[in-house]
């Protein structure tokens, strides 16, 4: 487990460095004021632990930012601003914000019964996942085409509007690279970077 307090600076630091727009400061409000700093990464998958959903985000964007330098190179800006990276990055998964609850099963312990703590979901606004993170970003700052269809279609496969027959996503990553990136950032953070709790 990372130390919450140094992810949740280091979060902070790169998205005031890099995304200056229009209602950047808002959004980050919100989410200083939200369990977005707090919440887990998932219920039971990658970091499902306190401080996971923050530490998820730099992993993505860490891997995205590496991915489009070695994809466009040096010139990469010029593709791509390190504004974009960023909110694609740091921003895809605030559909996740106040979306988990702990709750508490019976698990047993040798003999007896215990209770402990999970995660679980209690979605109260069920818009979808990354066109919910789109929706939630829109309320405080613009996004750029490329920004909403990355956000938007950074799950790939496991969208459950593909998974529902749907061939948008084929389009989008034909059309805007930045999704197939963020895509593949994110399926390299969850599965190299991150704890699964698989042994």
């Amino acid at each position: 487990m990372s130390d919450i307090n140094l992810v949740k600076a280091e979060f902070i630091d790169v998205y005031t460095k890099l995304i200056s727009r229009d209602g950047a400061d808002k959004l980050l409000e919100y989410l200083t004021n939200s369990d977005f700093f707090t919440a887990p990464a998932s219920a039971k998958f990658h970091l499902a632990e306190e401080g996971g959903l923050c530490q998820h985000s730099l992993n993505v964007y860490k891997r995205l930012l590496s991915l489009v330098r070695h994809e466009f190179g040096d010139d990469y800006q010029s593709v791509v601003s390190d504004e974009s990276i960023a909110i694609c990055g740091l921003l895809h998964d605030v559909c996740k914000v106040n979306y988990y609850t702990v709750d508490y099963r019976n698990v047993k312990e040798g003999y007896e019964w215990v209770k402990k703590p999970y995660y679980k979901v209690d979605e109260k606004f069920p818009y979808g996942h990354g066109e919910k993170s789109v929706f939630i970003i829109s309320q405080y700052m613009k996004l750029t085409a490329e920004e909403a269809m990355a956000i938007n279609w950074h799950m790939g496969g496991f969208d459950e509007r593909v998974k529902g027959g749907s061939y948008a996503l084929s389009e989008a990553l034909a059309k805007y690279k930045l999704a197939l990136l963020i895509h593949i950032a994110d399926i390299s953070a969850t599965y190299l970077d991150e704890d699964r709790g698989v042994k």
